[in-house]
């Protein structure tokens, strides 16, 4: 059996996904010691490996071959765009990435006026406004609560994930645009898919029967 090491987003999307294999058969019980320093977890029956990462890490670690298979949102996907393979959207984690502002933006944006962006994702931004809305821009990268930007004058709009809108809302801001749906999706290197290819096509298989039989619950 070849060996597989498997990076994982920190926080709520581990948990997810570490749900998820275990109904498909893969587990890790040192991964539920909430006491442990380790920084790797195995199975060693099950030949698997796995480590915690920061998001924008996971795309990193797989395309570099120190991962064979990671977990994370499609937002970190489409922004780091590394050479990796997506293979599964998991359906968890879902939410939608948007263009938001002050009701007045609306203008700006209907009439292709050039706008100042604060985001976290200046990848995704750029590729909306210029590919798809033909609209220039000037983006602002902020690695912390975007919502300001428009709030203190810095930025016209902005572009961030929104789940429940309730912190757009609270602010005096409006969804104004939906550029896509986000959710958690498999990647796997592009080497490993060709040396490992019947252990990770088994993985890929078994994860997936598991989402068709939670889709018909």
């Amino acid at each position: 059996m070849q060996e597989l090491t498997i990076a994982l987003t920190k926080g709520r999307l581990a948990g997810q996904t570490m749900e998820l294999l275990g109904r498909a058969g893969y587990t890790c019980e040192e991964l539920g010691d909430k006491k442990s320093r380790k920084l790797i977890f195995t199975n060693e029956d099950q030949k698997l490996s796995f480590f915690l990462a920061k998001g924008p890490d996971v795309p990193t670690y797989v395309e570099y071959g120190a991962a064979d298979l990671g977990v994370v949102g499609s937002d970190v996907v489409l922004e780091e765009n590394r050479r990796v393979y997506e293979v599964l959207d998991l359906g968890f984690g879902r939410c939608r990435m948007c263009v938001a502002g002050p009701p007045e933006a609306r203008a700006l944006l209907d009439s292709r006026a050039m706008l100042r962006v604060a985001t976290k994702y200046p990848e995704i931004a750029r590729d909306y406004f210029y590919h798809r809305r033909q609209q220039t821009v000037e983006l602002i990268k902020l690695n912390g609560s975007v919502e300001l930007g428009p709030i203190v004058g810095l930025s016209d709009v902005i572009v961030d994930i929104v789940e429940t809108g309730s912190t757009l809302r609270e602010n005096g801001l409006d969804v104004l645009e939906e550029i896509c749906g986000l959710s958690a999706r498999m990647i796997v290197n592009q080497v490993s898919m060709q040396l490992k290819a019947q252990r990770i096509r088994e993985v890929i298989g078994n994860v997936r029967e598991q989402l068709e039989i939670g889709a018909r619950v």
